[in-house]
């Protein structure tokens, strides 16, 4: 599968390590250039490109990138994409920590939601709260009694199915945490996020989960 990567920091690199291995066709850019990325593509075969590139032919593309840093993607990066495409953001929002304020996660739209509005675009909200190392050293075939679950939510029915096939290929499971608009449960301070369950764990954090952003992850 062709898979576009934005964003080369602990997640996205290890996404394309991973990926790479897989046998997957992998694009990876980043905001600073193709060739800062000469170290990761010559360690995985990873294609560096620019970031209007990235897209181009990829059935997936992956955004994961600080989310004050979404609204200056290019505008029509998907055009070049494959028929299909799929979606993946990773992304969260740390007000105090690193993105400042957002008025409109504040006033309760999901930051998932606030992502796709920018890049026009439905997206799969997956591997948010997980830990970048973990990419690497927990993946676990499938069955297996220690394999982590990982909640998923997007509202395009076949691009979830994709992104949950490619989940379960990197050694994970998957729990369907509803849709885009459902995705505050697996937001930053929630019971799920950071979790290394099994699905059943998953799932009972994901129920869990209140509905109130808690202050410590708010803007002042």
């Amino acid at each position: 599968m062709k898979i576009g990567i934005i964003g080369a920091g602990n997640i996205g690199g290890n996404l394309t390590r991973r990926l790479t291995a897989l046998g997957h066709q992998v694009s990876i850019a980043n905001s600073r250039g193709p060739h800062t990325l000469s170290a990761l593509a010559e360690e995985t075969g990873a294609t560096p490109v620019t970031v209007e590139e990235a897209a181009d032919g990829a059935q997936v593309v992956v955004v994961t990138i600080p989310l004050k840093n979404v609204p200056d993607l290019p505008k029509g990066l998907f055009g070049k994409a494959a028929d299909g495409l799929a979606v993946i953001d990773t992304g969260n929002y740390y007000p105090k920590e690193r993105d400042g304020r957002i008025d409109a996660i504040e006033e309760g739209l999901t930051e998932s939601r606030w992502t796709e509005q920018h890049l026009g675009h439905p997206v799969i909200k997956v591997l948010n709260g997980t830990y970048a190392q973990d990419l690497l050293d927990r993946p676990r075939p499938e069955g297996a009694p220690d394999r982590v679950a990982v909640p998923i939510a997007g509202d395009d029915a076949a691009a979830k199915q994709l992104v949950r096939e490619l989940v379960d290929e990197l050694g994970f499971d998957t729990v369907d945490a509803g849709g885009i608009d459902d995705s505050w449960r697996q937001q930053p301070a929630t019971p799920v996020y950071g979790l290394r369950g099994n699905k059943a764990e998953v799932t009972e954090a994901l129920a869990a989960a209140p509905r109130e952003r808690p202050a410590a992850h708010s803007a002042p």
